[in-house]
């Protein structure tokens, strides 16, 4: 029985083993490891591939998000618009200033936040709007830019998932005032580590954004805000700014075995991520099936048996985590965000991933629901 991985960088990272370690031990060697060199050039590069003025390096995706929102001065009494379906980094980011994460749902059939239900959400305490590209693909994001501009609030992207997505022509990042990008070692772009960074076309929030994540610093020894400790490491810029120019084959790919499972599996209980279109192009960070309820773990289960790794986004949705228990959200009350964490499966898609393996993935689900 052959095993396929959830996500295997040997496809990736092979070809480039001698840039990587090239790229680290020129690091080590230069003793300077904090905001040099390294960072400045991933910097800039990021900023020109995403379109956008300046890019600030973090320490990771969720500080991205924090940096974003403490720079718009939001906190205490504040409330933040975010999706009800994502990770719990994006309400967590909105927590830890403070402010209150209010939830809006999606749209299933996307897994995106649903433009039409998040004028409903807003209220006089509202101060901003975070959308997430789940899964690699660009919200609708015409609509949410009118509802930001009518009631007054700042819109920003959790690009977390979707390096190199592209809405309407332009990249991710580049919708809204500033996008927050991580890259988490599984990331379209990883690092070797925790990384992430912040990307805008403002100047004063991007200065903003650099200071704060630099204990508040505008220069040495002079704190201007109370600020982080959230910068770009120079090993993990390095890594970066190797594997960047890669970003687009890589992404290609996975577009690549999208079409392939779109294809190949046939299963009618199978609901798949949508192909792109003229608006959106998706780069599938990660391949989010939907089945029924029923079906979700005993599929998982089947699936493992079968040497197929998978993973589900995400089991149990923020509002019924005990994190979140402060909020008396009851079960039922985002009855869209309950549906997707007990129908969502994620199967294995990654840059390298042969048509033989797509095949073996998609004949072993189309097998289960004949039995």
């Amino acid at each position: 029985m052959s095993h396929i991985p959830f996500l295997d960088f040997k496809p990736m990272h092979d070809p480039l083993r001698a840039e990587l370690d090239a790229a680290i031990t020129r690091v080590s060697h230069s003793d300077y490891y904090i905001r040099g060199k390294e960072c400045e050039t991933f910097e800039a590069a990021y900023a020109a591939y995403i379109g956008v003025k300046y890019c600030i390096g973090v320490g990771n995706g969720l500080d991205a998000i924090q940096l974003i929102l403490r720079a718009w001065e939001i906190g205490q009494g504040d409330e933040v618009i975010v999706p009800s379906n994502t990770y719990i980094a994006t309400a967590l980011a909105v927590t830890y200033t403070g402010a209150t994460p209010v939830f809006v749902e999606p749209i299933l059939e996307t897994a995106e936040i649903d433009p039409d239900r998040i004028e409903a959400a807003i209220t006089p305490r509202t101060r901003a709007i975070c959308v997430v590209h789940l899964q690699g693909r660009p919200c609708d994001m015409d609509p949410i830019r009118e509802i930001a501009k009518k009631h007054g609030l700042h819109l920003m992207e959790d690009c977390a998932q979707a390096h190199g997505a592209k809405y309407q022509g332009a990249k991710t990042g580049n919708l809204s005032e500033a996008g927050a990008f991580s890259f988490y070692p599984g990331k379209n772009l990883g690092a070797m580590g925790d990384a992430g960074a912040v990307v805008t076309n403002d100047r004063e929030l991007a200065n903003k954004v650099r200071y704060i994540a630099n204990y508040g610093s505008d220069v040495k020894y002079h704190h201007i805000y109370k600020g982080l400790n959230s910068r770009l490491d120079e090993m993990q810029a390095a890594v970066l700014a190797v594997k960047l120019p890669h970003l687009d084959a890589w992404n290609a790919d996975r577009v690549r075995i999208a079409e392939k499972y779109r294809a190949a599996i046939t299963a009618k209980e199978v609901a798949q991520p949508l192909a792109p279109d003229a608006d959106h192009e998706p780069v599938y960070h990660v391949y989010g099936i939907r089945v029924p309820a029923k079906d979700r773990d005993a599929l998982a289960a089947y699936l493992k048996e079968n040497g197929i790794e998978t993973i589900m986004h995400y089991p149990t949705p923020m509002h019924l985590q005990g994190a979140y228990a402060d909020l008396k959200i009851p079960r039922g009350a985002l009855p869209l965000a309950e549906e997707f964490s007990a129908t969502e499966l994620s199967i294995p898609i990654f840059p390298g991933m042969t048509d033989e393996q797509v095949q073996v993935v998609a004949d072993a689900i189309n097998t289960y629901f004949e039995n």
